[in-house]
């Protein structure tokens, strides 16, 4: 009898999947696919904030948290560290330190205009202190926190599954206002980046209801209720010019100053330089430093001495520099 052929060996996987296979591929086409990937990962999930809640996902995650937790603007203030744990189990899986200090910039009024978070203890200052642990330190959602969470189990926005799936996360906050511009953002991702200053709550509020009644304004309409950003140490803008150009094309300088003024001292009769304002994201301790620097290189002179809240406290003219 004829022999019968061979039957093909099985395959070890299923058809269509390719598991156990080498698949060729142009190494090209897999660094731009790869990367890609990882580019778009980092922008939605980690680096940029959504336009439509102004907030990053860590953000997002720990306010949400908070109210989960009750911690709202009429409640007690609790242990960050509690804040920070409820978040990381249930929702971002990251390290603490960074979801600390997301937390904690929330709370600095020196930092955001308008803070979503109310800190209870030592949360760092204009001169660069860090935080205190957050063991040490308690927190709670401001008003304007409560605010972005508004109706939020009301159908307002979708919901997701969390990264084990066993609760719902919000895709973005019901936030009423735009707080993309009441407190701006900063964020670094792969490729792009965005640098946005912080502005004043009524001016948004006018512009916005211009804009509903007259959906057809452009940006020199809206530029008649929106002067400018609004930082929160104050300080002065410069070139009207360059912030509309800034405004119309989605890029440009704002240049910016502290404010000081000349008086004369009760006590010793000495004229002084009083700084009230300083410019946005400056460190005092760094002007301080700097002014210094300036008078070792003879850059800057005084006719005897240099005042710095007491550092270094002669007669003679003074530069004072506010709290």
């Amino acid at each position: 009898m004829p022999k019968q052929p061979k039957k093909e060996k099985k395959q070890a996987v299923s058809q269509g999947s390719e598991i156990g296979y080498v698949k060729p591929r142009e190494i090209t086409d897999e660094m731009r696919s790869s990367y890609i990937d990882y580019a778009m990962s980092v922008i939605v999930s980690r680096a940029l904030p959504d336009v439509r809640d102004g907030l990053k996902p860590v953000h997002r995650r720990i306010l949400y948290a908070m109210q989960e937790d009750g911690l709202s603007a009429g409640a007690k203030t609790r242990k960050s560290a509690t804040v920070v744990g409820s978040t990381l189990g249930r929702y971002h899986p990251h390290g603490d330190a960074s979801v600390y200090d997301a937390l904690a910039r929330m709370a600095q009024n020196f930092s955001l205009r308008y803070p979503l978070i109310i800190g209870q203890g030592n949360f760092g200052s204009i001169d660069g202190d860090p935080p205190a642990a957050m063991r040490y330190t308690e927190c709670k959602m401001s008003k304007i926190g409560d605010n972005l969470l508004e109706d939020i189990h009301k159908d307002t926005v979708d919901f997701t599954d969390n990264f084990d799936g066993t609760r719902k996360e919000p895709v973005v906050l019901p936030s009423p206002l735009p707080q993309l511009l009441l407190n701006g953002s900063l964020g670094i991702a792969v490729g792009m980046a965005t640098n946005i200053p912080p502005h004043n709550l009524s001016e948004v509020v006018d512009a916005c209801v211009y804009l509903i009644e007259n959906p057809k304004a452009d940006t020199e309409d809206l530029f008649k209720f929106v002067k400018g950003p609004d930082f929160p140490l104050g300080g002065s803008i410069f070139s009207q010019k360059e912030i509309l150009e800034a405004y119309s094309q989605g890029k440009g300088p704002i240049v910016t100053r502290g404010k000081a003024e000349i008086s004369e001292s009760e006590k010793s009769g000495k004229s002084q330089i009083v700084i009230t304002e300083i410019p946005f994201q400056s460190q005092k301790s760094t002007l301080l430093e700097q002014f210094a620097s300036l008078v070792q290189e003879k850059k800057l002179f005084f006719y005897q001495s240099l005042h710095f809240l007491g550092a270094f406290q002669n007669s003679g003219v003074f530069l004072y520099l506010q709290p």
